[in-house]
């Protein structure tokens, strides 16, 4: 599924993989989100409600660009550095396509299925 971030007025397309997770966060669309950095690698913001976990893999690594899904905590993280280490309960969603370096400064963030 194509999806679109708007980042301070700026659009990324973004595509969302056909896991069970990523069709349970298409389902929340649109959303804006508030934004906190954490580790200086990836944006984090809450859902509304913790996603379906059914089948997904028990680690991820993260890579610069990843949507991902921290069950642990039930957040959603949107990578902008690696993070260069597997982590326990991360479930990538899909990935941002174009300048994910805008994410760095992002304090809040639009998205919504694209047509």
């Amino acid at each position: 599924m194509n999806i679109r971030l708007t980042i301070d007025g700026h659009r990324l397309d973004a595509t969302l993989n056909d896991s069970a997770t990523a069709r349970d966060f298409a389902a929340l669309l649109p959303l804006t989100l508030n934004l906190s950095d954490f580790h200086e690698t990836e944006k984090i913001a809450d859902l509304p409600r913790r996603l379906s976990t059914s089948g997904a893999p028990d680690a991820a690594e993260a890579k610069p660009g990843d949507l991902a899904y921290y069950a642990p905590w039930g957040n959603l993280a949107l990578y902008y550095r690696g993070s260069g280490s597997s982590d326990a309960g991360l479930i990538i969603l899909g990935r941002v396509h174009g300048d994910t370096e805008r994410l760095a400064t992002a304090t809040e963030v639009t998205i919504e299925t694209a047509s």
